[in-house]
């Protein structure tokens, strides 16, 4: 059964092309994604910088509002909720950040930015309260002397923790993890990620993993959704992408993964040009100018997201449609 449905989510902000003529333009950041995620399963979703991977992380917690679609979770509709409602919403679903230090208040010590959650939706209070922050701690690999110290004594493997022990701290079942990993050193990325595997084992969580490297989605995914210029292009189980990726954009990307074993490398694939804007993205389909592949009918008409199985593929040469 799906825990999380999105359904056709938009995100168009508005630009104002200058003060005296009145007209704006529009950047389609998120246009029409729709997929779902079943309770206990991580989803890794990956694409180039500013695809809109993070605005639909953020879409579906509703720290930015959508413009349009449905955000369903556990058969609820998150993007009709209000005031209490969407207070009890939240401590159902949690984000870990990219920035663990832009994300912690500096002002606060570490025991008070853990248990903040707890005494806003009255979960726990004085002693109460401490002891269940002290037994998060530990379940993150930190110690209790760490509880009165501040973001800046910690390193960033450290602080990446705290975020991670603040989103379980109000029994969150859906965590939203954005880039956790990308601004840590690669030794320390590892033992996040064994420690997000192993949490997630522990107390049956269900993860959406936003991520540019597609070695580390590769890591701790089950499915693995590519995005392109605010859409979805192909999603498939983790194995099926890294073996039997379709689409040209999923072959190009997986194409510059680095490999361990250079007898196994395979043809660096160069896509030409530059990602479009998505203030004026292309007609057909978006990805259609940097691929070599493309036909007539690319520029012609947008493929549908068709699915097959479990893979799902928007691809007029290589997908169901062509």
């Amino acid at each position: 059964m799906s825990l999380l449905q999105i359904q056709n989510l938009k995100k168009h902000f508005p630009i104002n092309k200058g003060l005296f003529s009145g007209s704006t333009e529009t950047v389609k950041a998120i246009d029409g994604v729709s997929f779902e995620i079943f309770e206990g399963e991580t989803v890794g979703l990956v694409g180039e910088s500013g695809c809109g991977k993070s605005t639909l992380g953020r879409c579906i917690i509703r720290l930015i509002e959508p413009t349009s679609g449905q955000v369903y979770y556990d058969g609820a509709e998150i993007t009709r909720m209000a005031g209490p409602e969407m207070r009890d919403m939240r401590r159902k679903i949690q984000m870990i950040f990219q920035d663990p230090y832009a994300s912690l208040n500096p002002r606060m010590r570490v025991g008070e930015i853990i248990g903040e959650g707890l005494k806003i939706h009255k979960l726990a209070s004085g002693k109460d309260r401490k002891s269940r922050v002290m037994a998060l701690l530990e379940k993150v690999g930190l110690r209790e002397e760490h509880y009165n110290r501040y973001p800046h004594e910690f390193s960033g493997g450290q602080r990446q923790r705290i975020g991670v022990a603040r989103a379980l701290a109000v029994d969150a079942k859906f965590i939203i993890a954005d880039e956790a990993v990308s601004a840590l050193d690669v030794s320390i990325q590892a033992q996040v990620l064994n420690l997000i595997k192993d949490l997630q084992q522990e107390f049956g969580l269900t993860y959406l993993f936003i991520s540019h490297d597609l070695r580390v989605v590769e890591h701790v995914s089950d499915r693995v959704a590519v995005m392109y210029l605010g859409k979805i292009v192909e999603m498939a189980p983790a194995q099926k992408i890294y073996k039997e990726g379709q689409h040209p954009y999923t072959r190009a990307l997986l194409s510059a993964v680095p490999l361990p074993e250079p007898s196994r490398r395979s043809e660096r694939i160069i896509l030409e040009g530059d990602v479009p804007s998505p203030i004026n993205p292309p007609s057909g389909c978006s990805f259609h100018p940097r691929c070599p592949f493309a036909e007539k009918i690319c520029s012609e008409k947008e493929p549908e997201l068709s699915i097959d199985g479990d893979h799902a593929l928007a691809c007029h040469v290589f997908g169901a449609s062509s």
